[in-house]
């Protein structure tokens, strides 16, 4: 509890700029949630799912294929599943509706991840705003007419309060983002494998 009342008075020492900075920290963590819940659910075991899905688009089996890819769910077999809803309708240019498809799939993945970057560069701008307001405070004529010249030194210790939670703030951020960018990385790569994969069974049956 004693923690607690520290880490509220640290948080009011640091200035009005405090109230933004735990804006950005709860956007961090929103946002940091939001992302891994969806990422986790668009996943997709593309060992097994792979290993299911070869055969039947071997054998042309387009109605087998996307109930596989229906049942196994994630970004790569909607991917997959539409790619070959498209084909069974007769559609040529299946490589253009692939191309397009995961460009809206990826659209979606990579979604919020621009405000994380943001709150990366504009976290220690607002703690140095704040600090620099804080610093201003401190240095005022009021405080050394009043005989407190060592208000000054405690004045300045408090003002970069704001400087330091502005920079562990952009330093939660730059861990959020960096791990959801490995994370959309690696589902890109799962699009592109089975987008390669579909194409190139589907070109493979026109030619024979």
């Amino acid at each position: 509890m004693a923690f607690l009342s520290e880490c509220f008075t640290l948080f009011h020492k640091g200035g009005p700029v405090m109230y933004l900075i735990l804006l950005c920290s709860l956007l961090v963590a929103t946002i940091g949630v939001e992302r891994f819940l969806y990422y986790r659910k668009m996943d997709t075991d593309m060992h097994k799912f792979v290993g299911r899905l070869t055969p039947a688009l071997m054998r042309r089996d387009w109605v087998v294929a996307g109930e596989i890819c229906r049942q196994t769910g994630g970004i790569a077999a909607f991917v997959a599943a539409q790619g070959i809803q498209y084909f069974q309708q007769g559609c040529s240019q299946v490589e253009g509706v692939l191309e397009g498809e995961a460009a809206l799939a990826v659209a979606g993945l990579r979604a919020h991840l621009s405000h994380l970057d943001t709150i990366v560069t504009i976290a220690p701008l607002l703690g140095l705003l704040g600090t620099v307001v804080g610093m201003i405070s401190s240095f005022s004529v009021l405080n050394i007419k009043s005989g407190q010249p060592l208000a000054i030194t405690g004045g300045v210790g408090e003002a970069l309060v704001a400087t330091a939670a502005g920079l562990c703030v952009a330093t939660f951020a730059m861990i959020v983002f960096s791990y959801l960018n490995h994370r959309l990385d690696q589902l890109i790569t799962d699009v592109e494998r089975i987008c390669v994969l579909l194409i190139g069974q589907i070109k493979v049956g026109d030619c024979s």
